[in-house]
Parts: structure tokens; sequence; C-alpha cells
């Protein structure tokens, strides 16, 4: 047993030669190492800013490519039309065959209004699902028995495929708004809340240790420890409650068609189909492509970002 504590003794004491060396309390005064803390720092932030790249090098990063594969892809489909590469009888349209059917039909009662009343609706039903999500989230969260509960609920409902709600929808509220938010609610809300779970079953306890020594109890814990702790896993279910949204809502747009609803980017695509007008179909797609992905671009991207920087995972 005394080999032993001496073989550790000795470890531990090469161990303290090999770190750094510290400064002994009384070989310096509080000013000086104020002083040598602060030219560290200083140090860092200036090795931080020359490592950024300009403005305009960034916006190039992020823009070039995606032009770069849309021309790819351009090319590549008017090969195809080339080709004449059909399906049946029906030619496959050019993309400015496509161009023509969409401006075409653009205007203050078609493909205009369409898409202005179905962002419309996504956003009024992601900001609810947002909302209930968050709640549901944070009492499954904290409250175990609720947790071996409802989990399991919402992980099945995350996997149900959007479009098996619209015929129930239609059944309890016939073809009216409230099936199509009902439709969005039920396939937005359980990403947003498996992705607050998640990110608050990653929260290290210690956190939460710490912020009751400092005072954080209650509603100021979760608001001041929790919710900053968790903000990782819970953009990420946004992310994803919002894909599952615009999914859900061209499901319920393409099914429950009616006047007193208005026009939807799904209700066009149903024109473009009973009218057998692949061009106007093709475009729809594309409107619907562009929209999620504009939305992503636009907000969650840029919020990604932001919060990988202020955990100094990131500096572009």
């Amino acid at each position: 047993m005394a080999e032993e504590t001496a073989t550790v003794t000795a470890v531990a004491a090469a161990l303290d030669e090999t770190a750094a060396p510290r400064i002994e309390p009384e070989a310096e005064d509080g000013h000086d190492k104020l002083a040598k803390l602060e030219a560290g720092l200083d140090a860092l932030d200036a090795a931080a800013a020359k490592d950024r790249r300009p403005w305009w090098r960034i916006l190039l990063g992020r823009v070039l490519p995606p032009i770069v594969a849309l021309a790819i892809i351009v090319a590549l489909w008017d090969l195809l039309v080339a080709l004449h590469v059909h399906s049946g009888e029906i030619m496959l349209p050019g993309p400015g065959d496509v161009w023509d059917a969409v401006t075409t039909n653009w205007g203050p009662s078609r493909i205009g209004a369409a898409i202005w009343d179905s962002v419309y609706r996504a956003a009024i039903g992601f900001a609810a699902s947002v909302a209930i999500g968050t709640v549901i989230g944070l009492l499954v969260a904290r409250i175990a028995p609720l947790r071996a509960a409802v989990q399991p609920l919402l992980s099945g409902l995350q996997n149900l495929p959007s479009v098996a709600w619209v015929p129930i929808g239609i059944i309890w509220f016939g073809v009216t708004s409230a099936t199509i938010y009902t439709v969005v609610l039920l396939g937005a809300v359980p990403s947003i809340a498996i992705g607050l779970i998640d990110g608050l079953d990653r929260v290290p306890p210690i956190y939460l240790r710490v912020g009751r020594n400092l005072g954080a109890r209650g509603l100021d814990s979760v608001r001041f420890v929790l919710f900053p702790a968790a903000l990782p896993g819970y953009v990420s279910g946004m992310k994803q409650g919002w894909a599952f949204a615009w999914r859900s809502l061209m499901a319920a747009e393409l099914i429950a068609i009616s006047p007193s609803l208005g026009p939807g980017v799904g209700q066009v695509m149903k024109f473009a189909q009973d009218n057998l007008d692949l061009s106007l179909a093709i475009g729809s797609i594309i409107i619907i492509l562009i929209i999620g992905i504009g939305i992503n671009q636009v907000f969650f991207a840029p919020l990604e970002r932001r919060l990988l920087r202020t955990r100094g995972l990131s500096r572009s």
C-alpha cells in the first residue's frame, strides 16, 4: 500500500511539473492580474476578428452555390425536354413552359392570392403550434408521470402522415378553416414538443443547482436557466415543426377545397390536376419548394447561426 501511495504521489508531482505555471497570489497584486486578464481577452477578440471573413465573401459563399446548383438543374431539365422524355402522350414541359403557366395564372385571384393565403395560414398555424408545443414540452419534460404517458403518444403522432387527419377534420368541422388549422396543429405540435423535451433532457443538472443558488426558482428557473440551455434542441424542433406545418397545410389544401376557404397553393395544384395542366402542376411544386426554402433561409438559418456563434461553435 505504501508503494502504491508513493507511485500516485510521484505521478501527481510529474503532472504538476508539466502543467502551466501558476501565478502565486503574493507574486502580483490584483491590479496586475486584472490587466493581464484584459490583455489576454483583447488578444482573443483580435484573433477572432482577424479570422472573420469579409461580408461579401460570406454572402458569395452562401448565394453562389445555390445559384450554380439551380442552373445545373435547369440545364438538365432542358436536356430531358430536348430528348423528348415523356409519360404516355403528355410531354415533359420545359422551364419556359412552366414559367409561362405560372405568369399567365398570376393575378389577384389566382397564384398570387393563393401564395398569400397559404403563407398566412401557415404562419398562424405555426405560431399556434409553437405556443401549444412549448407548453406541452415543458410539462412533459418536468413531470415524470406525464412523460411516461404522453411522450410515446407524441412520438407516434410525429410519425403519422399529416394527410391522415384531413378526412377526420372534414368529418368534425366540414370543409372549413378549422379543418386546415387542425391538420397543421396535429402535424407541427409533436415535433416542437419533442424538440423542447430533448433540449431540456440535455441540460446538465448542475445548471439548475447553480441557478437555485443564484435565486432562480420556479418560472425564473425556466426562463433564465432551462430555456437558454435547451435552445439548440428547441430551435431544431421548431424548424422541423415548420416543415411538418407546411407539408400538412399543402395536404389539407389539396383535399379540403371550397370557395369559402379562398385560394391556396394546394388548390392550384388540384386545379392543375383536374385540367391535366402539367406545366402549372410543376410550377406549383416549385412555388412550394421556394416558400419552404425561403422561410428556412430567412428565419431558421440565421437563428441557428446566431445560436452557434453565441456558444462559440461557429464564426461564420
